[in-house]
């Protein structure tokens, strides 16, 4: 990569076989967030062809509602996506605001949610972090700690699982360690919201499992929220924000109201040179 290159060109996309017994509508999140990065080509298709629309949630996020058909339905989303070629930002010198002075649409950021009770562990975070000086270095702490104790293993999760089951089994995988992650810092009065999206494999030796989403997290610090991510630990190049919520039931890339059969999933994100 050129050392004058301002962007990193990344090609990312999903497909979803579903097969329906009846008419079921549904939810899709998997456009990336225009906001964070610069969509230079996408293309949308439905097999067989499906009337939509799109809209945003009560977090912003970008979603299309459609109806799958009887029957076998195929859904493919395929964009080019401009992302900077360095690693997530990082100031160590950014502070922990004092709940006084945290911006009115971070104070929900702050509160328990389904799966991330930070009332119930408030206790055992102010046990772990309390003696941490609040601020980056405090959200960073919190990072290594579920980054260290807890074991990643496909399967090991469900969509009903909380980080307080995660923090009892000591097991999960990307969702399980983001959502501990945020338990900690609102259990500590820090804003922090589930993340995900596409994460492409740059700088970093290539998984052993097929590509996926990922999912992370970002704390309110100073002025703005920061990207982190416990899963991977260490600051990447790449993530592409799809959804943004309270834990990972506001974010659900595909959400049906009735009984469809998930087929077939495929993710991709790769640098296009």
């Amino acid at each position: 990569m050129n050392a004058t290159t301002s962007t990193l060109a990344i090609r990312v996309g999903c497909e979803f076989v579903y097969e329906a017994e009846f008419a079921t509508p549904a939810v899709l999140l998997v456009r990336p967030d225009a906001a964070a990065v610069r969509v230079t080509s996408e293309t949308w298709t439905a097999d067989p062809a499906t009337p939509f629309h799109d809209y945003r949630d009560l977090y912003g996020n970008t979603c299309r509602r459609l109806t799958f058909a009887p029957g076998k339905t195929t859904l493919r989303y395929d964009a080019v996506v401009d992302v900077p070629p360095t690693p997530a930002d990082t100031d160590w010198s950014a502070r922990q605001l004092p709940v006084e002075e945290l911006p009115d649409d971070t104070l929900l950021y702050t509160l328990p949610s389904r799966l991330c009770p930070s009332d119930a562990l408030s206790d055992r975070a102010w046990e772990l972090f309390g003696g941490v000086e609040p601020g980056w270095g405090r959200v960073q702490a919190i990072c290594d700690w579920v980054h260290g104790n807890t074991k990643f293993s496909y399967g090991t999760s469900r969509p009903h699982t909380t980080s307080a089951d995660v923090l009892e089994a000591g097991i999960g995988v990307c969702r399980d360690f983001a959502q501990l992650s945020v338990t900690f810092c609102r259990a500590m009065n820090i804003p922090a919201r589930y993340a995900f999206g596409y994460l492409p494999d740059i700088g970093v030796p290539p998984p052993e499992a097929a590509m996926d989403f990922c999912a992370w997290f970002e704390a309110y610090l100073g002025d703005r929220w920061w990207t982190f991510d416990p899963r991977n630990n260490q600051r990447r190049i790449g993530h592409i924000p799809i959804a943004r919520g309270r834990d990972a039931v506001d974010t659900a890339m595909v959400t049906t109201y009735g009984d469809a059969r998930l087929e077939s999933m495929t993710v991709w994100a790769d640098p296009t040179e």
